[in-house]
């Protein structure tokens, strides 16, 4: 095991210790967070105020993605997309709406509390083909090849399970499928004995 890959058992505690942040984050947005939410990250990642004022409230201020990729995709009319790590559903709102009604659109998240507020958003939007999941990134509860387009907007940097995540994607898309996969990185390498812990995850 290489000194950058988590042991199992560290691998489990920050995956609880993520998963405990973004579920505060559904229960409380308007408290503070070790990492930026809300409509203001939203707009300062390109999604245009037209757009957000279009969508509940619930799915904006919980918004923690690192990037609009719902709207740079190519997402053709019809297609079956899979919105992993959904949060409170604000790309799968916007996917849904891309799709339309002969299309569908699946938000996975592991965290109940995300899912709450996904759920209570697609309650005020008219959309009965979008539909939210619990499940775990590294083990989709979806079919094989049953899947146009993927979105992953910012989960590859709070799960170190991510070749089991790539594959779990790879068996998901149909042939000639699209992933389009939205990450933040290091410019360089961090300091000498600087590695992740669930002490700076988030830092």
């Amino acid at each position: 095991m290489s000194a950058s890959q988590p042991s199992l058992a560290t691998a489990d505690l920050l995956r609880a210790k993520v998963n405990g942040a973004y579920s505060a984050v559904a229960r409380g947005p308007e408290q503070k967070h070790p990492f930026p939410i809300g409509r203001e990250l939203a707009e300062n990642l390109g999604y245009p105020s037209e757009v957000l004022d279009d969508l509940p409230r619930s799915s904006i201020e919980a918004f923690a993605g690192v990037s609009n990729v719902s709207l740079f995709a190519d997402l053709p009319a019809g297609a079956a997309v899979l919105d992993l790590g959904c949060g409170a559903g604000m790309d799968s709102i916007i996917a849904a709406r891309r799709v339309g009604p002969a299309g569908r659109v699946i938000g996975i998240d592991f965290s109940e509390s995300m899912l709450v507020r996904a759920r209570a958003a697609k309650e005020v939007v008219n959309l009965p083909h979008l539909q939210f999941q619990q499940g775990d990134a590294e083990c989709l509860p979806l079919a094989d090849e049953s899947i146009d387009v993927a979105l992953v907007n910012g989960i590859f940097n709070l799960n170190p399970k991510r070749k089991e995540i790539f594959s779990e994607l790879a068996r998901v898309l149909r042939p000639h499928g699209r992933a389009y996969v939205a990450e933040l990185i290091l410019a360089g390498p961090p300091p000498e004995g600087n590695h992740a812990s669930e002490s700076n995850w988030f830092a």
